[in-house]
């Protein structure tokens, strides 16, 4: 969250930070009240705040699109805005902003609905200043709060394998879930999903979250594998030219993750059974069985095929199962992922980059990707080491057959005959508005209007 990064580089490392000569906090005070206005913003300014005062609701709007603030201070009532919009609006930018309402006598339900849609406080004029900067101490400890569990989160996603997982799209949310609560325990998972979506990451991921993780995680590719090989692989071999330990046998007290588990056969299938009901293994050309306690992990391209698979073990893989969407829908997460694997490349290769500009990243998004993330990682590899470094990476840096394939998307939206001309708009904005993904910048970049105005327009149509 940016606002998290801001704080925690204002305030150090320190945790004695709020006193007041230490708060940096940036503050916006939006009162069309002048005399109030001046007496606030001075106040704050010395205690050792960051205040921007503006007397309007555009100019609030334009200051929030412009720059980053942990405190909100708005009246209720101003020309060219509301508070309440006001209020929404910056905690699409920092949801963690700490939010002071001021009103007047008769506003004070409207100031108590601000409360119940996530103000801190709300203030009857006139402003009581020391109960204001108590707010606002409250307020910023409660980021500084949010910051440590943050990034105790994330010390613990690194240690114990979330890190290497990227998105934060709905379906993403529902893996690292899943994950979680598959984790902890001891029965097999079937993960499903396109070559390419990282499968074998959110494997590792369970593991390295489970009881097990300080012992073996050992992979099986048992895709374009001969058969013969696949089960010396699997099983060992005991024979007197061939003795080799079987991936079993070296995932003992860990975890077995086999990829494309479709692929074993009859027999290799009641061998893997084995294992899991009954804790054994047996190499082959061994008359004796070895005990084994492996946790396994399978992973499907495909719906695996209850006739081509053993009563017992298609029961067990189908009884926990995460599904892994593909990178096209997902496509929220492509800009994430680009910065992730452009810092990766970038430090493995040593060739330095300055980004990425926006129209490169509009054109990878429309891209349909079907090596999912996998193919995403390449593409970005690529452009890193053929950069010039001097410049953010643009649309004439990504391959010629991805810009081929994602040409200018035309979108067609009808309007019945007899249609008013407010009508008309409120159908164009809403229409641009879900092509865009409901980002609101890029709608407005669209529609070649300011964003200021489409806020004004959305409120206007009451367009959520």
């Amino acid at each position: 969250m940016r606002c998290l990064v801001r704080l925690s580089c204002r305030w150090g490392v320190t945790r004695n930070c709020a006193m007041p000569s230490e708060l940096t906090a940036a503050v916006l005070l939006a009162d069309r009240d002048a005399e109030s206005g001046r007496e606030i913003m001075a106040y704050l300014d010395g205690r050792g705040y960051s205040v921007e005062w503006v007397d309007d609701g555009e100019k609030a709007f334009n200051q929030l699109d412009t720059r980053h603030f942990d405190v909100l201070i708005t009246g209720l009532h101003m020309r060219r805005g509301d508070g309440m919009r006001l209020m929404s609006v910056a905690k699409e930018r920092n949801p963690e902003v700490c939010v002071v309402i001021i009103a007047d006598h008769p506003d004070i339900e409207l100031a108590t609905e601000a409360m119940r849609q996530g103000a801190y406080d709300f203030q009857i004029r006139p402003v009581n200043l020391r109960k204001l900067e108590a707010v606002i101490q409250r307020g910023i400890a409660h980021q500084g709060l949010v910051l440590e569990r943050h990034a105790l989160s994330r010390r613990l996603d690194e240690q114990y394998g979330f890190a290497n997982l990227v998105g934060n799209s709905r379906q993403m949310v529902k893996v690292y879930n899943a994950v979680r609560k598959a984790a902890p325990a001891t029965m097999p998972v079937l993960i499903r999903g396109e070559s390419g979506v990282g499968k074998d990451l959110i494997a590792f991921a369970i593991h390295n979250n489970s009881p097990r993780r300080d012992e073996p995680f050992v992979k099986l590719e048992c895709s374009g594998v001969p058969e013969g090989r696949l089960e010396v692989d699997l099983f060992g071999s005991a024979q007197v030219l061939e003795v080799q330990r079987g991936r079993i046998e070296i995932a003992d007290k860990g975890t077995l993750f086999i990829d494309e588990v479709g692929e074993l056969n009859e027999r290799q299938q009641k061998g893997v059974l084995r294992v899991i009901k009954q804790g054994r293994a047996q190499r082959l050309g061994d008359t004796r069985a070895m005990r084994v306690d492996v946790r396994v992990i399978a992973a499907a391209s495909h719906a695996l095929e209850r006739d081509r698979t053993i009563e017992g073990l298609y029961d067990l893989f189908h009884a926990v199962m995460i599904d892994v969407p593909p990178l096209r829908e997902r496509r929220e997460d492509i800009p994430l992922l680009v910065h992730h694997f452009m810092r990766d490349a970038s430090r493995v290769s040593g060739a330095p980059v300055a980004g990425i500009s926006q129209n490169g990243l509009d054109l990878l998004m429309r891209y349909d990707w079907p090596g999912n993330v996998r193919e995403l990682k390449n593409m970005v590899d690529g452009m890193v080491v053929m950069s010039s470094g001097n410049r953010p990476l643009d649309v004439k840096d990504i391959p010629e057959h991805i810009r081929q394939a994602t040409g200018p998307r035309s979108m067609e939206i009808r309007i019945p005959m007899g249609a008013t001309m407010e009508e008309v708009e409120r159908a164009v904005i809403e229409e641009t508005l879900k092509a865009s993904g409901y980002k609101k910048e890029a709608c407005a970049t669209t529609l070649g209007i300011g964003l200021r105005t489409l806020y004004r327009k959305l409120k206007e149509y009451d367009i959520r």
